[in-house]
């Protein structure tokens, strides 16, 4: 691999644009960072709006990178007034909405403006793109440019194929649905025995994005175009592994274009024999991370984390409920509770549950999360399904051997789940992580491919 960049001359240069969401930016910075430590320039694409988080957050120089790791900026389309809160949640569909249609023009100056080496860097000719499989502007600047592009997408690859399936439901008239009574009565157990790799599945075991009767539904047009645009890609990554979704895997493998399973990511970045960029943190939030000495001092798995993610939210009620359900566990737990988690109103619990739990819980805005994962304390962790999945995170969570328990949970997450738990001891973390790391240098050797005939070519038309 080192003999291909020394051939082209300088170092191959990737631009990585996540959708500007927590969860996707945290995996795409993970990839990034991996991309990185084999020998590629990095340009990583935040919205004006997150970076200004992100610097809140960590510190004015958390995200000081290498001469060979840099972060861009462009706006995200949404409108910012004078008094936006930099930490209020921003509205999720009209977002995606402007990213659809605002995007390319910002995103495509951003690519000439490193191309002509005029970004006060001295950056490298942008040699491929890699994507969040939901941008599908990057598609676009990506044929302009004649340059290869991998979308990732932060699933696995039952939640992908499961999304694949959006315009098959559309052509026979499952989605959108009929009326609201769809989601109350037996339609959603229809068996379905179309999907490639994944048997005895019913139509709510689908990602659940087409469960709108408005044919218009922003969200479920905006995931449906990205899934229809994989074939314009060179390379597609899920996050996960083969051991663990064989099934679909290889179901995924007879369709264009190629797919790559390099997950779990953090077990790669824990490999890194030295990690220049390990300051770089990956939160939106600040954390507060006093509560780990609280962990320190508690029994091995005896307490439950609780955390909802980062764009779920509830009613003052479900918060109640849910504080109680705690409080009746009987057991110490550690809960965040972001300042947005509940619609229109402060999060409030009653006097009642505070007396009640005040030796054995408590309640922070946000924290590190993969450190309380990791600690022996934790004994288990609930979360919130949001549509669509998030087996990202229960892929994170397996490399730290927490058991899940999941509010609206759909089966394309469970089945994701169950796998997990099927595997237990059956292929150690070494087996896992050689597959793993294996793919990825497929990946890289598939990338470094690209890089050594998109400079031929320039090479050759000068």
């Amino acid at each position: 691999m080192s003999s291909s960049i020394a051939v082209v001359g300088y170092k191959p240069h990737a631009v990585c644009t996540p959708l500007p969401l927590q969860s996707h930016i945290k995996a795409m910075l993970k990839l990034a960072k991996l991309l990185h430590h084999r020998g590629f320039h990095i340009t990583f694409v935040n919205t004006e709006y997150n970076h200004k988080r992100f610097l809140k957050s960590l510190s004015p120089n958390s995200l000081d990178g290498l001469p060979d790791f840099q972060y861009k900026t462009i706006p995200d389309g949404l409108p910012v007034s004078s008094d936006t809160d930099e930490d209020a949640p921003q509205d999720i569909p009209l977002l995606l909405d402007c990213i659809r249609n605002d995007f390319l023009a910002p995103f495509r100056n951003l690519l000439h403006k490193l191309n002509d080496n005029t970004d006060g860097f001295g950056s490298p000719p942008v040699t491929c793109l890699v994507s969040d499989g939901f941008m599908t502007s990057t598609i676009t600047a990506a044929e302009e440019l004649g340059i290869p592009i991998a979308l990732f997408f932060t699933l696995a690859a039952v939640g992908f194929m499961g999304s694949k399936q959006y315009s098959v439901l559309v052509e026979k008239g499952l989605a959108p649905l009929k009326d609201e009574s769809c989601l109350t009565n037996e339609y959603l157990d229809m068996v379905i025995d179309w999907v490639p790799g994944m048997k005895d599945i019913r139509l709510r075991d689908l990602p659940g994005c087409f469960r709108t009767t408005d044919p218009n539904d922003i969200v479920f047009n905006f995931a449906m175009e990205a899934v229809d645009r994989v074939d314009k890609a060179s390379a597609v990554v899920v996050h996960t592994f083969d051991v663990l979704e064989p099934d679909v895997l290889d179901a995924l493998s007879s369709m264009p274009p190629p797919v790559y399973a390099i997950g779990p990511l953090q077990l790669l970045l824990n490999q890194l024999p030295k990690d220049p960029l390990k300051h770089m943190g990956y939160s939106l939030w600040k954390e507060e991370t006093g509560c780990l000495e609280w962990l320190n001092d508690k029994a091995p798995n005896s307490l439950v984390y609780v955390n909802f993610g980062s764009i779920a939210v509830m009613t003052p009620q479900q918060l109640v409920e849910f504080g109680w359900g705690l409080a009746n566990s009987k057991l110490p737990f550690l809960w965040v509770i972001r300042p947005d988690l509940v619609v229109g109103e402060s999060a409030i619990l009653p006097p009642e549950f505070e007396f009640e739990v005040k030796e054995r819980g408590v309640i922070l805005s946000w924290c590190p999360q993969e450190q309380v994962l990791n600690h022996p304390s934790v004994g288990g962790f609930l979360t919130q399904r949001v549509d669509g999945g998030r087996e990202w995170q229960e892929n994170e969570n397996y490399c730290h051997g927490v058991e899940e328990t999941c509010g609206r949970i759909y089966r394309s997450t469970w089945f994701f789940i169950q796998k997990l738990r099927e595997l237990g001891e059956s292929s150690s973390i070494e087996k896992k992580l050689e597959l793993s790391i294996r793919m990825l240098l497929n990946l890289l050797l598939m990338l470094l491919l690209w890089v050594a005939v998109f400079t031929m070519q320039r090479l050759l038309s000068q």
